[in-house]
């Protein structure tokens, strides 16, 4: 009998998971369900939607023709509300029962919202998928001054998209310097003036207090006084697995869903990837790891030998179109050797230990990412 193969979740790690399973076996039966009513789109760019530069189309990656085409059974808009492990048995908000001999979880992550007093308000958002988007596009045509809280990659990009739109916009972050994940003080100081000559306002070092105004957004509060005029207010305070569906599971959670190297949960019939899963402690939410761990469970499932053993942290994009990379240890507390260039532009910090690169930030040009990044893997000497 073809075995049945159901993901849930339609981003890059169901959808890698998918064409895996299809490329090791051409009988078997796929079903992919997803929440939302677009195929696999680029999650990545949603900011680009978001200011206008790219509509819903240039935004998905996979059509209905490509699914077809690789006989994955696609059911958009479905919601997954229970299940019943010892049937091997998902049911949707639809009633239907969905059967399964081998079940991935890619449910991916939602947006934390702080309890700040008031961010029930209208006017109030996070943004973490389309339906998001569509959101604040709508009620951001009249409005003019907006707070974008959490000063991370996220948060940036989405302040950028909204000054493309016209919009005055000002990042309050609790952490006194910009992508303290990604920067030390002086990296972050660079980009913060780079950001500023782009029309950003920015209050570093301080907590929201309240959000305040009467039928919708007028105010946001700081701790220890000053007030911000805004009439929108976009949360950006990190994201937490989607973990309600592992649970009716009765599968092992810690900060996710705990796997092996094969992407396998507690379950043997059950796998985990992308943002939901925690391998070796280590909860990734970012894109490379989603795409390996996919293409790593697609292959388990299909009767492949485990072949996953975690994804570098390194990160390279654009911020706000000004280029961005970092992986390894940054060194902010300054406890190891660096070798520092710098310009006008540029901020480029190589750290190193007993003359080994363990890490580095690339601000304003990355041309050597990827020959850094090997060289960090492979403990190579620096020059590498």
């Amino acid at each position: 009998m073809d075995k049945r193969y159901l993901i849930i979740g339609n981003g890059v790690a169901g959808t890698t998971a998918a064409e895996t399973i299809r490329k090791k076996d051409a009988r078997g039966r796929i079903t992919l369900v997803t929440e939302e009513d677009l195929p696999f789109y680029r999650r990545i760019q949603l900011n680009d939607y978001l200011a206008g530069e790219l509509d819903e189309v240039g935004l998905v990656v996979h059509d209905r023709k490509w699914y077809d085409e690789r006989r994955i059974k696609l059911l958009t808009g479905t919601r997954v509300v229970g299940a019943t492990p010892e049937r091997a048995e998902v049911v949707t908000d639809q009633g239907k029962g969905i059967p399964y001999d081998r079940l991935l979880l890619a449910t991916g992550s939602h947006s934390f919202l702080p309890p700040v007093p008031g961010h029930e308000r209208a006017g109030v958002f996070t943004l973490r998928n389309i339906a998001d988007v569509r959101r604040i596009s709508a009620f951001c045509r009249e409005r003019r001054q907006a707070v974008l809280i959490g000063g991370g990659l996220l948060g940036l990009e989405t302040g950028n998209a909204l000054r493309k739109l016209g919009k005055e916009v000002t990042v309050v972050e609790m952490f006194p310097r910009l992508l303290p994940r990604q920067l030390d003080e002086k990296g972050a100081a660079r980009l913060q003036a780079l950001l500023a000559e782009r029309g950003f306002g920015f209050r570093l070092g301080v907590t929201v207090r309240e959000i305040k105004g009467n039928d919708g957004v007028e105010q946001v509060a700081l701790e220890g006084g000053g007030v911000l005029s805004a009439d929108l207010v976009i949360f950006s305070a990190g994201v937490r697995p989607n973990l309600e569906l592992a649970r009716d599971l009765g599968l092992e959670c810690n900060k996710g869903i705990i796997v092996d190297a094969s992407l396998r949960t507690s379950r043997p019939d059950i796998f985990a990837a992308g943002d939901v899963a925690e391998f070796g402690g280590v909860c990734y939410g970012i894109w490379p790891a989603a795409l390996q761990q996919g293409r790593a469970a697609g292959a388990a499932m299909a009767g492949g030998e485990p072949g996953y053993q975690g994804t570098a942290p390194a990160t390279r994009l654009k911020v706000a179109g000004i280029d961005l990379a970092a992986a390894g240890e940054i060194d902010a507390e300054h406890k190891y050797q660096a070798v520092v260039e710098e310009s006008a532009t540029v901020y480029r910090k190589f750290v190193t230990d007993q003359g080994r690169l363990i890490g580095f930030i690339m601000l304003g040009d990355t041309r050597d990412f990827n020959a850094k990044s090997k060289a960090l893997i492979g403990g190579a000497e620096y020059p590498g």
